[in-house]
């Protein structure tokens, strides 16, 4: 008993001196101090990232090159599906020949502005039969968006070579 009893008063002693502990430099927590605001460099773009290492010339991989598809004849569907952090945008459409490859959706920056992405869904497409079911013509693609990209998006329109698809909120 008398040895948990000064147990018990030693450790209420040391933990009251604890309080002046807290703000010297003994306790490693307060090493680097509080934090402070600062300005942060709005210059700064996304392809200023230093954590992407910057892409060098190679001869095993070739420069960027031109995409030269072209509209996907109809748009059958357009989905938006929200997640944590943006949204993926996907895109069904049936080419006008059999075979289409290399889909993908492209911004079309002249016909976008601050309330309304234009985008147009395209493929490379080689000289197939036209006479095939829609199965064997049909295409699919998606994109992600952040939500920064997002912000002050009222509509999202994507267009073929004979249709669009809208999809407002």
């Amino acid at each position: 008993m008398k040895k948990s009893l000064s147990v018990l008063i030693v450790a209420g002693v040391v933990l009251t001196g604890c309080g002046t502990v807290r703000e010297s430099r003994m306790n490693p927590f307060n090493w680097f101090g509080g934090s402070e605001p600062v300005t942060v460099n709005t210059a700064a773009t996304g392809a200023d990232n230093p954590l992407i290492p910057a892409r060098r010339a190679s001869i095993f991989r070739p420069g960027e090159e031109d995409y030269a598809g072209w509209p996907v004849e109809t748009i059958e569907e357009l989905l938006i599906e929200r997640r944590p952090g943006g949204a993926i945008i996907r895109v069904t459409g049936i080419a006008d020949r059999a075979g289409p490859f290399d889909v993908r959706i492209v911004e079309d920056e002249a016909a976008s502005d601050a309330d309304t992405l234009v985008y147009e869904l395209q493929a490379l497409q080689s000289a197939g039969p036209r006479n095939v079911g829609p199965r064997a013509r049909m295409v699919t693609a998606a994109i992600w968006l952040t939500e920064q990209e997002l912000a002050g998006i009222r509509e999202i329109r994507v267009q073929g070579a004979s249709n669009a698809r809208v999809s407002r909120r």
